[in-house]
């Protein structure tokens, strides 16, 4: 797992098995797709708000740009220490999965569009190039209005 994504700051022990659906009476869940959530406090829930509407109008720059390569860009509260990463849609497969199926005998390109599946852009507001990119993306918000 890359240190993209760290649900290991909330205690969270990272186990990556397909078929197992619970461990030690915990539900298990993938850090890699859309829909994970982290118990926070009701300060933290405030704080995320608050960047949540800071950084909107980053995320709608950075989903224009990017266009179809992306279905939505988010503001993120698990990625710790990247400005950003990509994550699959919580019912599609995982970006490890597409690349399985990719190198087996599907190698047909007519079947690529059926196997990828959209992707979720989230931010880290906390990163310093995120900032600095929410301020560049300031002048521009007018016309994603």
């Amino acid at each position: 797992m890359s240190n993209a994504v760290h649900p290991r700051r909330k205690g969270f022990r990272i186990i990556e098995l397909v078929v197992v659906k619970e461990f030690e009476g915990k539900k298990l869940v993938s850090a890699t797709k859309e829909g994970l959530t982290l118990d926070e406090s009701e300060d933290e829930a405030k704080k995320k708000e608050e960047l949540k509407e800071k950084f909107e109008g980053l995320c709608k720059v950075v989903k224009h740009v990017l266009g179809d390569i992306v279905e939505k860009v988010v503001v993120s509260d698990r990625v710790v220490d990247s400005p950003c990463c990509l994550v699959t849609g919580e019912y599609g497969w995982t970006a490890n999965m597409e690349r399985i199926m990719k190198a087996q005998a599907l190698r047909d390109n007519s079947m690529a569009g059926y196997m990828s599946s959209k992707k979720t852009m989230e931010i880290n507001p906390e990163n310093p190039i995120m900032e600095e990119l929410r301020k560049r993306a300031g002048a521009e918000r007018q016309f994603f209005r």
